[in-house]
Parts: structure tokens; C-alpha cells; sequence
């Protein structure tokens, strides 16, 4: 898999994380255990970028990019991308886009937070 990502976007990125943090593509529709969001309206259209000090098993998958980050991502997420991923910053916000349109005109970038087994995690106001 490979993602383009545009200059705006690295440079957005640049003040997010530090060298030799992991970047991982997840959703953030409820479904991923870094999600803080969740519904179902926002199943698959809802993306975040978490910065972790540590490799995650359930992130493995490579995504190739011309930035030279270690980003990766999960098997559940290659669903819903496409050919011809790119990563833009565009009217204050990282933009997720594919062959087939926007995949997330507002993705967001989060520090890892995984759900603990066991523990439900309140999702507060931040539903649809």
C-alpha cells in the first residue's frame, strides 16, 4: 500500500511527533481501539494518524510513503482505502483522499491511547 503525502501535510506532521515514533492510519469511527469517535454514521469515514512510541501488532502493515515516515496501518482499515491515497493539509485540516473522492475532509492526529480489555471507554459528546 501507498500513500502520497503532500508537502503541506509534512509539514503539518513535522510538529506532531518525534523521530522514532510509529505512525499508525487507523480509523477513528468506533471500530479501531484508538478510536475516540464512534457511530455509525461514521463507520469507514473517519480517519486518525497515531503517533506511538512503540510498534503495535495490530498496525503492521506498511504503508510506503515519500515522506520517509513509519507509518502503518491495520488489516480492518485496508477496506476502506483505495488506489492513489493521498495525505494534504488543506483550510486548517489533514485531508484523506483516494481514487474514489475524500475519504476524511478532517483527519486528526492523536497520541496512542489503546482501549483496555475489559473496560469500556466513554465516548462522550463526540458521536453522530
Amino acid at each position: 500500500m501507498n500513500i502520497t503525502i503532500k508537502d503541506a501535510a509534512k509539514d503539518y506532521l513535522a510538529g506532531k511527533f518525534i523521530a522514532g515514533q510509529h505512525l499508525f492510519l487507523a480509523l477513528d469511527d468506533g471500530s479501531s481501539k484508538y478510536s475516540q469517535l464512534g457511530g455509525s454514521c461514521a463507520i469507514g469515514n473517519k480517519w486518525q494518524i497515531v503517533v506511538a512510541d512503540a510498534p503495535d501488532a495490530d498496525y503492521a502493515l506498511p504503508v510506503a510513503n515519500d515522506a520517509g515516515l513509519d507509518l502503518t496501518t491495520g488489516e480492518e482499515e485496508t477496506m476502506y482505502l483505495d488506489n492513489g491515497l493521498v495525505l494534504d493539509y488543506r483550510m486548517g485540516a489533514l485531508a484523506l483522499r483516494a481514487d474514489s473522492g475524500i475519504l476524511d475532509g478532517a483527519v486528526t492526529v492523536s497520541h496512542a491511547q489503546p482501549q483496555t480489555a475489559g473496560v469500556t471507554q466513554a465516548i462522550g459528546a463526540k458521536t453522530c
